[in-house]
């Protein structure tokens, strides 16, 4: 049994808690910050555009009156699908590089926050 203070192995555990809570807090600021970010793709050569935050809320989608053809419905689906789905990797990527910043890659033990 140690002592409080007294340390494991040459590690403080007082230290390593601080360390740990000061890594949750920074992991939780900038979940929130990312998620509030916007994040602007275009598809078509820039005639659909989409704007998504970074907690993947679509904020708004935008047509170019020439890509509206009601002929050929199927296209302007594809394109606002592809928009769309670029808008989602690319927050994904935006969220993981941040936290990755802070944990160190620490993700993979399983504790919740990293």
């Amino acid at each position: 049994m140690t002592k409080r203070g007294r340390k494991l192995g040459g590690v403080n555990p007082n230290n390593l808690l601080r360390q740990v809570q000061q890594m949750q807090q920074d992991v939780e600021r900038i979940q929130t910050e990312t998620e509030q970010e916007v994040i602007t793709v275009t598809a078509g050569g820039g005639a659909v555009e989409v704007a998504i935050t970074g907690g993947l809320k679509v904020q708004s989608v935008t047509l170019k009156p020439e890509v509206v053809d009601p002929e050929d419905i199927d296209m302007l689906q594809d394109l606002i699908t592809a928009a769309v789905n670029e808008g989602i990797q690319k927050a994904q990527a935006l969220m993981a590089e941040r936290m990755t910043a802070v944990t160190g890659g620490l993700g993979g033990l399983g504790i919740p926050g990293l």
